[in-house]
């Protein structure tokens, strides 16, 4: 059997690392294996065990507090997933060589790494032998932007894809009255 996974990306506070931890006890409780990697080398925490995660290969603080590079928090996101990019073989060691795995891939905020750095992170060859899939996470609050941004990640990386509309419960009645429309 092959691996299959997820790639599950969204705006900040979009509830990715929630997806994931939920997902994670859907599994358990249907005695399911999931394993979640970590991609967000700006993540602070999350609720649920890792398998791998970037923060072990490099950490956004690391790289806003050198001196030499004088990032901001984005080009210092930019520069740890380029730095990824290129140490690829770190994430390969961590998934092993073992079978019949599914695995949710907990991404980073920003949008324009999918177009630039998609073809790097997960060639085309690994995501048709893997079996990956998308799970585009998107507030209703920035509703045409984050289609906008889905529609983006779904182009730049050919896979299927599933988007899901978070944080209804913070939308005001009106605005829930909208959308039953």
């Amino acid at each position: 059997m092959p691996r299959y996974a997820q790639l599950v990306m969204g705006p900040a506070g979009s509830g990715k690392s929630t997806y994931c931890a939920t997902m994670v006890q859907h599994c358990e409780a249907l005695n399911r294996s999931v394993q979640v990697i970590n991609l967000d080398p700006a993540a602070e925490h999350f609720n649920y065990s890792v398998m791998a995660d970037i923060r072990e290969l490099i950490e956004v603080d690391d790289v806003m507090e050198d001196d030499s590079l004088r990032f901001g928090p984005n080009g210092g996101l930019v520069f740890c997933m380029e730095y990824f990019a290129n140490n690829f073989d770190w994430l390969e060691n961590c998934l092993g060589h073992v079978e019949d795995d599914y695995i949710l891939f907990d991404c980073p905020v920003i949008c324009r790494l999918y177009k630039k750095h998609s073809s790097s992170l997960f060639s085309a060859k690994w995501r048709k032998e893997k079996g990956c899939g998308l799970v585009s996470q998107q507030f209703n609050l920035e509703f045409i932007s984050g289609i906008l941004a889905a529609l983006s990640a779904m182009i730049s990386l050919e896979i299927p894809q599933v988007n899901i509309m978070t944080k209804m419960d913070l939308l005001s009645k009106k605005a829930k009255k909208e959308i039953e429309k």
